[in-house]
């Protein structure tokens, strides 16, 4: 009886990348990609152990950014640029855990949606 092997995940060597940091009010995802969108690492508020409405606090957000630039940083990452989506609290400090663990920022970029009009006026409902 032979054993069946799954496909060995391969290791990408990228020197630069692009760090995606989606904040929301409940949790905060740190997604470090190469130039053209493939995952190479991520981590969130909730991965490193933290539950509930801790998962929504700055500090989360500082862990979850460690260790995304931790595991991004062994596989030859040294330059990444930042794109932030969200209005959570751990915006800022996502950011800082990337620089502090060693990465070079080369540009950081907020692309959270403005919302541009009323719901109300998109139905056709009266302004007064």
């Amino acid at each position: 009886m032979s054993i069946k092997k799954g496909k060995k995940k391969e290791r990408r060597i990228v020197q630069s990348g692009v760090a995606h940091v989606q904040a929301s009010f409940n949790n905060t995802i740190v997604t470090i990609t190469d130039m053209s969108g493939n995952t190479i690492v991520w981590a969130s508020s909730g991965n490193q152990g933290f539950k509930g409405s801790r998962k929504s606090t700055p500090f989360a957000a500082q862990r979850a950014g460690e260790a995304a630039a931790r595991k991004a940083m062994e596989s030859g990452m040294r330059q990444v640029d930042v794109y932030v989506n969200g209005p959570g609290s751990g915006r800022e400090s996502a950011i800082r855990s990337l620089q502090a663990a060693g990465l070079r920022i080369h540009m950081i970029r907020d692309v959270t949606p403005s919302r541009e009009s009323n719901p109300r006026e998109l139905l056709g409902a009266p302004t007064w």
